[in-house]
Protein backbone atom coordinates (compact mmCIF):
# COMPACT_ATOMS: atom_id res chain seq x y z
CA UNK A 1 0.00 0.00 0.00
CA UNK A 2 1.18 3.54 -0.79
CA UNK A 3 0.81 4.59 2.90
CA UNK A 4 3.56 2.13 3.95
CA UNK A 5 6.18 3.69 1.66
CA UNK A 6 8.21 6.82 2.35
CA UNK A 7 7.74 9.88 0.14
CA UNK A 8 11.19 9.29 -1.35
CA UNK A 9 10.23 5.73 -2.27
CA UNK A 10 6.93 6.88 -3.75
CA UNK A 11 8.67 9.54 -5.86
CA UNK A 12 11.26 7.03 -7.08
CA UNK A 13 8.46 4.62 -8.03
CA UNK A 14 6.63 7.41 -9.87
CA UNK A 15 9.75 8.23 -11.93
CA UNK A 16 10.59 4.63 -12.86
CA UNK A 17 8.16 4.23 -15.84
CA UNK A 18 9.88 7.08 -17.68
CA UNK A 19 13.31 5.55 -17.10
CA UNK A 20 12.11 2.18 -18.37
CA UNK A 21 10.40 3.78 -21.39
CA UNK A 22 13.65 5.38 -22.61
CA UNK A 23 15.34 1.98 -22.42
CA UNK A 24 12.62 -0.23 -23.91
CA UNK A 25 11.24 1.87 -26.77
CA UNK A 26 14.55 1.57 -28.69
CA UNK A 27 14.73 -2.12 -27.76
CA UNK A 28 11.48 -2.85 -29.65
CA UNK A 29 11.62 0.03 -32.15
CA UNK A 30 7.90 0.61 -31.84
CA UNK A 31 5.04 -1.20 -30.14
CA UNK A 32 2.84 -2.58 -32.93
CA UNK A 33 3.18 -4.49 -36.20
CA UNK A 34 0.92 -6.00 -38.89
CA UNK A 35 0.22 -9.75 -38.98
CA UNK A 36 -1.91 -11.80 -41.40
CA UNK A 37 -5.28 -13.06 -40.12
CA UNK A 38 -6.12 -15.36 -43.05
CA UNK A 39 -4.75 -18.86 -43.64
CA UNK A 40 -1.66 -19.28 -45.84
CA UNK A 41 -1.50 -23.01 -46.52
CA UNK A 42 0.86 -22.62 -49.46
CA UNK A 43 1.68 -20.09 -52.20
CA UNK A 44 -1.48 -21.02 -54.11
CA UNK A 45 -3.54 -19.24 -51.45
CA UNK A 46 -2.22 -15.89 -52.68
CA UNK A 47 -4.38 -16.41 -55.78
CA UNK A 48 -7.36 -16.15 -53.39
CA UNK A 49 -6.12 -13.30 -51.21
CA UNK A 50 -4.60 -11.30 -54.06
CA UNK A 51 -4.89 -11.53 -57.83
CA UNK A 52 -6.81 -13.00 -59.62
CA UNK A 53 -9.31 -14.09 -56.92
CA UNK A 54 -9.49 -10.76 -55.10
CA UNK A 55 -11.27 -9.19 -58.08
CA UNK A 56 -14.52 -10.95 -57.12
CA UNK A 57 -14.94 -9.36 -53.66
CA UNK A 58 -13.88 -6.01 -55.15
CA UNK A 59 -16.73 -6.19 -57.66
CA UNK A 60 -19.16 -7.34 -54.99
CA UNK A 61 -18.31 -4.27 -52.88
CA UNK A 62 -18.74 -2.04 -55.95
CA UNK A 63 -22.23 -3.44 -56.54
CA UNK A 64 -23.17 -3.80 -52.83
CA UNK A 65 -21.20 -1.20 -50.81
CA UNK A 66 -22.25 -2.56 -47.39
CA UNK A 67 -20.44 -5.85 -48.12
CA UNK A 68 -17.17 -4.01 -47.49
CA UNK A 69 -17.77 -4.90 -43.84
CA UNK A 70 -17.91 -8.60 -44.80
CA UNK A 71 -15.03 -8.81 -47.28
CA UNK A 72 -12.50 -6.62 -45.43
CA UNK A 73 -11.28 -5.76 -41.94
CA UNK A 74 -13.05 -2.36 -42.08
CA UNK A 75 -15.53 -3.44 -39.38
CA UNK A 76 -12.66 -3.87 -36.90
CA UNK A 77 -10.15 -1.30 -38.18
CA UNK A 78 -9.88 2.23 -36.80
CA UNK A 79 -7.29 5.00 -36.93
CA UNK A 80 -5.89 6.97 -34.00
CA UNK A 81 -5.27 10.42 -35.47
CA UNK A 82 -3.38 13.38 -34.00
CA UNK A 83 -1.62 16.54 -35.05
CA UNK A 84 0.67 16.44 -31.99
CA UNK A 85 -0.45 19.83 -30.68
CA UNK A 86 -1.39 18.73 -27.16
CA UNK A 87 0.35 15.49 -26.30
CA UNK A 88 -0.18 14.26 -22.72
CA UNK A 89 0.98 17.13 -20.53
CA UNK A 90 3.79 17.99 -22.92
CA UNK A 91 2.02 20.49 -25.18
CA UNK A 92 2.74 21.06 -28.88
CA UNK A 93 5.62 18.65 -29.50
CA UNK A 94 4.84 17.93 -33.15
CA UNK A 95 3.51 14.93 -35.10
CA UNK A 96 6.70 12.82 -35.04
CA UNK A 97 7.07 13.18 -31.27
CA UNK A 98 3.42 12.14 -30.89
CA UNK A 99 3.94 8.77 -32.60
CA UNK A 100 4.96 6.87 -29.42
CA UNK A 101 1.68 7.90 -27.79
CA UNK A 102 -0.41 6.91 -30.82
CA UNK A 103 1.38 3.55 -31.05
CA UNK A 104 0.72 3.02 -27.36
CA UNK A 105 -2.94 3.79 -27.93
CA UNK A 106 -3.07 1.29 -30.79
CA UNK A 107 -1.48 -1.33 -28.51
CA UNK A 108 -4.12 -0.80 -25.83
CA UNK A 109 -6.94 -0.87 -28.38
CA UNK A 110 -5.78 -4.29 -29.59
CA UNK A 111 -4.87 -5.91 -26.28
CA UNK A 112 -7.81 -4.61 -24.24
CA UNK A 113 -10.49 -4.30 -26.91
CA UNK A 114 -9.42 -6.54 -29.78
CA UNK A 115 -9.61 -3.51 -32.10
CA UNK A 116 -7.10 -3.26 -34.98
CA UNK A 117 -5.71 0.27 -34.99
CA UNK A 118 -3.44 2.35 -37.22
CA UNK A 119 -1.59 5.32 -35.64
CA UNK A 120 -1.65 8.38 -37.92
CA UNK A 121 0.07 11.69 -37.10
CA UNK A 122 -0.77 14.47 -39.55
CA UNK A 123 1.71 17.20 -40.47
CA UNK A 124 -0.72 20.11 -40.19
CA UNK A 125 -2.02 22.47 -37.52
CA UNK A 126 -4.79 23.75 -39.77
CA UNK A 127 -8.13 22.36 -38.51
CA UNK A 128 -9.69 22.55 -41.99
CA UNK A 129 -6.87 20.50 -43.53
CA UNK A 130 -7.11 18.05 -40.64
CA UNK A 131 -10.88 17.68 -41.10
CA UNK A 132 -10.61 17.20 -44.85
CA UNK A 133 -7.82 14.63 -44.49
CA UNK A 134 -9.78 12.56 -41.99
CA UNK A 135 -12.85 12.63 -44.22
CA UNK A 136 -10.79 11.40 -47.16
CA UNK A 137 -9.58 8.43 -45.10
CA UNK A 138 -13.10 7.14 -44.37
CA UNK A 139 -13.20 4.29 -46.91
CA UNK A 140 -10.37 2.43 -45.17
CA UNK A 141 -11.63 2.55 -41.59
CA UNK A 142 -14.59 1.65 -39.42
CA UNK A 143 -14.03 4.55 -37.02
CA UNK A 144 -11.71 7.35 -35.94
CA UNK A 145 -10.21 8.09 -32.53
CA UNK A 146 -9.01 11.70 -32.40
CA UNK A 147 -6.15 12.26 -29.99
CA UNK A 148 -4.06 15.05 -28.44
CA UNK A 149 -5.44 18.01 -30.42
CA UNK A 150 -5.19 21.45 -28.83
CA UNK A 151 -8.20 23.53 -27.90
CA UNK A 152 -10.25 25.35 -29.01
CA UNK A 153 -9.88 23.72 -32.43
CA UNK A 154 -10.42 20.22 -31.01
CA UNK A 155 -14.09 21.08 -30.41
CA UNK A 156 -14.70 22.18 -34.00
CA UNK A 157 -12.75 19.24 -35.42
CA UNK A 158 -14.80 16.74 -33.42
CA UNK A 159 -18.18 18.41 -33.97
CA UNK A 160 -17.60 18.76 -37.72
CA UNK A 161 -16.37 15.20 -38.23
CA UNK A 162 -19.20 13.73 -36.15
CA UNK A 163 -21.70 15.53 -38.38
CA UNK A 164 -20.04 14.88 -41.72
CA UNK A 165 -18.52 11.38 -41.45
CA UNK A 166 -20.26 8.12 -42.30
CA UNK A 167 -18.42 6.27 -39.52
CA UNK A 168 -18.12 6.93 -35.76
CA UNK A 169 -15.68 9.64 -34.71
CA UNK A 170 -14.79 10.57 -31.17
CA UNK A 171 -12.11 12.49 -29.33
CA UNK A 172 -10.76 10.30 -26.56
CA UNK A 173 -9.43 13.26 -24.59
CA UNK A 174 -13.03 14.44 -24.39
CA UNK A 175 -15.46 11.52 -24.40
CA UNK A 176 -13.10 8.79 -23.22
CA UNK A 177 -11.75 10.71 -20.26
CA UNK A 178 -15.26 11.85 -19.38
CA UNK A 179 -16.73 8.34 -19.39
CA UNK A 180 -14.13 6.94 -17.01
CA UNK A 181 -14.34 10.00 -14.75
CA UNK A 182 -18.10 9.55 -14.48
CA UNK A 183 -17.58 5.90 -13.54
CA UNK A 184 -15.17 6.83 -10.76
CA UNK A 185 -17.37 9.65 -9.52
CA UNK A 186 -20.48 7.44 -9.34
CA UNK A 187 -18.73 5.04 -6.97
CA UNK A 188 -16.81 7.67 -5.01
CA UNK A 189 -20.04 9.48 -4.17
CA UNK A 190 -21.61 6.19 -3.04
CA UNK A 191 -18.64 5.39 -0.79
CA UNK A 192 -18.75 8.73 1.04
CA UNK A 193 -22.55 8.60 1.28
CA UNK A 194 -23.33 11.75 -0.68
CA UNK A 195 -25.94 12.48 -3.36
CA UNK A 196 -24.93 13.16 -6.98
CA UNK A 197 -27.77 15.67 -7.22
CA UNK A 198 -26.43 17.71 -4.30
CA UNK A 199 -22.63 17.55 -4.46
CA UNK A 200 -20.69 20.72 -5.21
CA UNK A 201 -17.98 20.05 -7.80
CA UNK A 202 -14.94 22.24 -8.46
CA UNK A 203 -13.28 21.65 -11.83
CA UNK A 204 -9.72 22.85 -12.30
CA UNK A 205 -9.01 23.21 -16.00
CA UNK A 206 -11.51 24.20 -18.68
CA UNK A 207 -10.05 22.36 -21.63
CA UNK A 208 -11.54 19.68 -23.84
CA UNK A 209 -11.53 17.01 -21.11
CA UNK A 210 -13.20 18.95 -18.31
CA UNK A 211 -15.79 20.58 -20.56
CA UNK A 212 -16.83 17.15 -21.83
CA UNK A 213 -16.72 15.74 -18.28
CA UNK A 214 -19.07 18.50 -17.14
CA UNK A 215 -21.48 17.58 -19.92
CA UNK A 216 -21.46 13.90 -18.93
CA UNK A 217 -21.66 14.34 -15.16
CA UNK A 218 -24.75 16.47 -15.79
CA UNK A 219 -26.22 13.56 -17.81
CA UNK A 220 -25.32 11.32 -14.86
CA UNK A 221 -27.26 13.46 -12.37
CA UNK A 222 -25.09 16.39 -11.22
CA UNK A 223 -26.90 19.74 -11.20
CA UNK A 224 -25.06 22.16 -13.53
CA UNK A 225 -25.41 25.06 -11.11
CA UNK A 226 -23.36 23.06 -8.57
CA UNK A 227 -20.33 22.97 -10.90
CA UNK A 228 -17.63 25.64 -10.47
CA UNK A 229 -15.10 25.56 -13.31
CA UNK A 230 -11.74 27.35 -13.44
CA UNK A 231 -9.40 28.08 -16.33
CA UNK A 232 -5.97 29.74 -16.13
CA UNK A 233 -7.62 33.13 -15.52
CA UNK A 234 -9.95 32.02 -12.75
CA UNK A 235 -13.54 30.92 -12.22
CA UNK A 236 -15.82 30.87 -15.25
CA UNK A 237 -18.72 33.27 -14.69
CA UNK A 238 -21.08 35.42 -16.75
CA UNK A 239 -18.97 38.53 -16.22
CA UNK A 240 -16.23 37.11 -18.47
CA UNK A 241 -18.04 37.67 -21.76
CA UNK A 242 -15.24 39.84 -23.17
CA UNK A 243 -12.49 37.20 -22.99
CA UNK A 244 -14.65 34.11 -23.61
CA UNK A 245 -17.68 34.74 -25.84
CA UNK A 246 -15.89 35.04 -29.18
CA UNK A 247 -12.71 33.00 -28.81
CA UNK A 248 -13.79 30.23 -26.41
CA UNK A 249 -17.38 29.42 -27.30
CA UNK A 250 -17.51 26.23 -25.24
CA UNK A 251 -16.23 27.96 -22.11
CA UNK A 252 -18.74 30.76 -22.58
CA UNK A 253 -21.54 28.23 -22.90
CA UNK A 254 -20.43 26.73 -19.59
CA UNK A 255 -20.81 30.10 -17.86
CA UNK A 256 -24.50 30.09 -18.82
CA UNK A 257 -25.34 26.86 -16.98
CA UNK A 258 -22.74 26.43 -14.21
CA UNK A 259 -21.71 28.44 -11.12
CA UNK A 260 -25.21 29.12 -9.82
CA UNK A 261 -23.82 31.25 -6.98
CA UNK A 262 -21.96 33.54 -9.38
CA UNK A 263 -18.61 32.97 -7.67
CA UNK A 264 -15.54 34.86 -8.90
CA UNK A 265 -11.86 34.55 -8.04
CA UNK A 266 -9.27 31.83 -8.48
CA UNK A 267 -9.02 28.08 -7.86
CA UNK A 268 -8.78 28.50 -4.09
CA UNK A 269 -12.24 30.13 -4.05
CA UNK A 270 -13.65 27.48 -6.40
CA UNK A 271 -12.34 24.57 -4.33
CA UNK A 272 -13.28 25.97 -0.91
CA UNK A 273 -16.21 23.97 0.48
CA UNK A 274 -16.45 21.68 -2.56
CA UNK A 275 -17.35 18.02 -2.12
CA UNK A 276 -15.43 17.02 -5.25
CA UNK A 277 -12.40 18.34 -7.12
CA UNK A 278 -11.89 17.20 -10.72
CA UNK A 279 -8.57 18.54 -11.98
CA UNK A 280 -7.30 18.09 -15.53
CA UNK A 281 -4.97 21.04 -15.80
CA UNK A 282 -1.24 21.72 -15.59
CA UNK A 283 0.93 18.78 -14.47
CA UNK A 284 2.07 18.99 -10.87
CA UNK A 285 3.06 18.16 -8.33
CA UNK A 286 2.32 21.62 -6.86
CA UNK A 287 -0.49 22.80 -9.18
CA UNK A 288 -3.06 22.08 -6.45
CA UNK A 289 -2.04 23.29 -3.00
CA UNK A 290 -2.49 21.21 0.14
CA UNK A 291 -4.30 24.10 1.80
CA UNK A 292 -6.89 24.09 -1.00
CA UNK A 293 -7.64 20.43 -0.28
CA UNK A 294 -7.90 21.20 3.44
CA UNK A 295 -10.58 23.81 2.68
CA UNK A 296 -12.89 21.29 1.01
CA UNK A 297 -15.98 19.75 2.59
CA UNK A 298 -15.67 16.74 4.90
CA UNK A 299 -15.16 13.38 3.14
CA UNK A 300 -13.84 15.18 0.06
CA UNK A 301 -13.21 13.43 -3.26
CA UNK A 302 -10.16 14.51 -5.27
CA UNK A 303 -9.51 13.51 -8.88
CA UNK A 304 -6.14 14.91 -9.98
CA UNK A 305 -5.61 13.50 -13.46
CA UNK A 306 -2.96 15.58 -15.22
CA UNK A 307 -0.31 13.57 -17.06
CA UNK A 308 2.42 12.62 -16.58
CA UNK A 309 2.40 14.00 -13.00
CA UNK A 310 -0.88 14.70 -11.12
CA UNK A 311 -1.62 18.22 -9.91
CA UNK A 312 -0.86 17.03 -6.36
CA UNK A 313 0.58 13.68 -5.33
CA UNK A 314 -2.06 11.42 -3.74
CA UNK A 315 -0.23 11.09 -0.43
CA UNK A 316 -0.12 14.88 -0.07
CA UNK A 317 -3.84 15.18 -0.86
CA UNK A 318 -4.57 12.51 1.76
CA UNK A 319 -2.45 14.35 4.32
CA UNK A 320 -4.47 17.48 3.56
CA UNK A 321 -7.74 15.73 4.40
CA UNK A 322 -9.06 14.14 1.20
CA UNK A 323 -10.89 10.89 1.84
CA UNK A 324 -10.72 9.53 -1.73
CA UNK A 325 -7.97 10.39 -4.23
CA UNK A 326 -7.73 9.29 -7.85
CA UNK A 327 -5.15 10.06 -10.54
CA UNK A 328 -4.58 9.20 -14.19
CA UNK A 329 -1.64 6.91 -13.42
CA UNK A 330 -1.64 3.13 -13.35
CA UNK A 331 1.06 3.01 -10.67
CA UNK A 332 -1.17 4.75 -8.08
CA UNK A 333 -4.46 3.45 -6.62
CA UNK A 334 -7.68 4.57 -8.36
CA UNK A 335 -6.48 5.14 -11.90
CA UNK A 336 -9.10 7.28 -13.64
CA UNK A 337 -7.74 6.94 -17.13
CA UNK A 338 -9.43 6.63 -20.50
CA UNK A 339 -7.65 3.30 -21.10
CA UNK A 340 -10.57 1.79 -19.17
CA UNK A 341 -13.02 3.38 -21.58
CA UNK A 342 -11.99 3.51 -25.22
CA UNK A 343 -11.26 -0.21 -25.82
CA UNK A 344 -14.67 -1.37 -24.58
CA UNK A 345 -16.59 1.58 -25.97
CA UNK A 346 -15.16 1.12 -29.47
CA UNK A 347 -15.59 -2.66 -29.21
CA UNK A 348 -19.31 -2.23 -28.57
CA UNK A 349 -19.62 0.48 -31.22
CA UNK A 350 -17.99 -1.66 -33.90
CA UNK A 351 -19.84 -4.85 -32.95
CA UNK A 352 -23.24 -3.27 -33.60
CA UNK A 353 -21.85 -1.19 -36.51
CA UNK A 354 -22.95 2.08 -34.90
CA UNK A 355 -22.81 5.21 -37.03
CA UNK A 356 -21.71 7.45 -34.16
CA UNK A 357 -20.75 7.41 -30.47
CA UNK A 358 -23.21 9.44 -28.42
CA UNK A 359 -22.71 10.86 -24.93
CA UNK A 360 -25.42 8.49 -23.74
CA UNK A 361 -23.38 5.53 -25.01
CA UNK A 362 -20.43 6.84 -22.99
CA UNK A 363 -22.56 7.20 -19.84
CA UNK A 364 -23.80 3.63 -20.35
CA UNK A 365 -20.14 2.53 -20.41
CA UNK A 366 -19.46 4.55 -17.25
CA UNK A 367 -22.37 2.99 -15.40
CA UNK A 368 -21.26 -0.51 -16.39
CA UNK A 369 -17.67 0.18 -15.27
CA UNK A 370 -18.99 1.41 -11.95
CA UNK A 371 -21.14 -1.73 -11.58
CA UNK A 372 -18.12 -3.94 -12.34
CA UNK A 373 -16.23 -2.47 -9.37
CA UNK A 374 -19.32 -2.57 -7.16
CA UNK A 375 -19.84 -6.25 -8.00
CA UNK A 376 -16.25 -6.99 -6.99
CA UNK A 377 -16.35 -4.87 -3.83
CA UNK A 378 -15.57 -1.19 -4.35
CA UNK A 379 -13.64 0.65 -1.63
CA UNK A 380 -11.78 3.91 -1.13
CA UNK A 381 -8.72 2.66 -3.05
CA UNK A 382 -10.75 0.70 -5.65
CA UNK A 383 -13.31 2.97 -7.31
CA UNK A 384 -13.30 1.36 -10.74
CA UNK A 385 -11.69 -1.75 -12.27
CA UNK A 386 -8.05 -1.85 -13.31
CA UNK A 387 -6.78 -2.60 -16.81
CA UNK A 388 -5.82 -6.16 -15.90
CA UNK A 389 -9.47 -7.06 -15.21
CA UNK A 390 -10.07 -7.83 -18.86
CA UNK A 391 -13.54 -9.25 -18.28
CA UNK A 392 -14.93 -5.74 -17.75
CA UNK A 393 -14.33 -4.75 -21.37
CA UNK A 394 -16.91 -7.16 -22.87
CA UNK A 395 -19.45 -5.95 -20.29
CA UNK A 396 -18.70 -2.37 -21.22
CA UNK A 397 -18.99 -3.21 -24.93
CA UNK A 398 -22.36 -4.87 -24.44
CA UNK A 399 -23.72 -1.88 -22.50
CA UNK A 400 -22.52 0.51 -25.20
CA UNK A 401 -23.87 -1.64 -28.03
CA UNK A 402 -27.31 -1.91 -26.45
CA UNK A 403 -27.49 1.84 -25.86
CA UNK A 404 -26.58 2.44 -29.53
CA UNK A 405 -29.41 0.12 -30.56
CA UNK A 406 -31.85 1.87 -28.21
CA UNK A 407 -30.90 5.25 -29.68
CA UNK A 408 -31.31 4.03 -33.27
CA UNK A 409 -27.71 4.63 -34.35
CA UNK A 410 -26.72 0.96 -34.84
CA UNK A 411 -26.87 -1.01 -38.10
CA UNK A 412 -27.21 -4.35 -36.26
CA UNK A 413 -29.84 -5.32 -33.67
CA UNK A 414 -28.24 -7.72 -31.19
CA UNK A 415 -29.12 -8.71 -27.63
CA UNK A 416 -26.89 -7.82 -24.67
CA UNK A 417 -25.80 -11.47 -24.51
CA UNK A 418 -24.96 -11.59 -28.24
CA UNK A 419 -22.84 -8.43 -28.04
CA UNK A 420 -21.13 -9.65 -24.87
CA UNK A 421 -20.24 -13.04 -26.39
CA UNK A 422 -18.98 -11.44 -29.60
CA UNK A 423 -16.82 -8.96 -27.69
CA UNK A 424 -15.50 -11.56 -25.28
CA UNK A 425 -14.47 -13.86 -28.13
CA UNK A 426 -12.70 -11.05 -30.03
CA UNK A 427 -10.83 -9.71 -27.01
CA UNK A 428 -9.84 -13.18 -25.81
CA UNK A 429 -8.49 -14.00 -29.28
CA UNK A 430 -6.36 -10.84 -29.35
CA UNK A 431 -4.86 -11.45 -25.91
CA UNK A 432 -4.20 -15.15 -26.38
CA UNK A 433 -2.66 -14.63 -29.83
CA UNK A 434 -0.19 -12.16 -28.36
CA UNK A 435 0.74 -14.46 -25.48
CA UNK A 436 1.41 -17.32 -27.91
CA UNK A 437 3.90 -15.07 -29.73
CA UNK A 438 5.53 -13.95 -26.48
CA UNK A 439 5.64 -17.41 -24.90
CA UNK A 440 7.30 -18.83 -28.02
CA UNK A 441 9.95 -16.14 -28.25
CA UNK A 442 8.62 -14.24 -31.29
CA UNK A 443 8.17 -11.24 -29.02
CA UNK A 444 11.36 -11.19 -26.98
CA UNK A 445 11.47 -10.18 -23.35
CA UNK A 446 14.03 -7.49 -22.44
CA UNK A 447 16.94 -8.33 -20.22
CA UNK A 448 16.50 -7.00 -16.70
Amino acid sequence: MAEKMSKEELLAKAQQPGIDALRLHPFYKGKISVMPKCCIRNMDDFAIWYTPGVAKPCLDIRDNPETVFEHTNKANMIAVISDGTRVLGLGDIGPEAAIPVMEGKALLFKYLGGVDTVPLCLDTKDPDVFIETVKLLQPSFGGFNLEDISQPKCFRVLDTLRKECRIPVWHDDQQGTAAVTVAGLLNAVKIVGKDMRKVKIAMLGAGAANICISRMIILAGVKPENIIMCDSKGILHKGREKDLANKYKEKWEMTQITNGEGLTGGPDEAIRGADVLIALSKPGPDTVKKEWISSMAQDSIVFVCANPIPEIYPWDAKEAGARIVATGRSDFPNQVNNSLGFPGIFRGTLDVMARTITDEMCVAAAEELARCAEDKGMREDYLIPTMDEWEVFPREAAAVGRKAIEQGVARLDLSYEEIFEKAEKTIKHARESFHILQDNGFVKLPEE
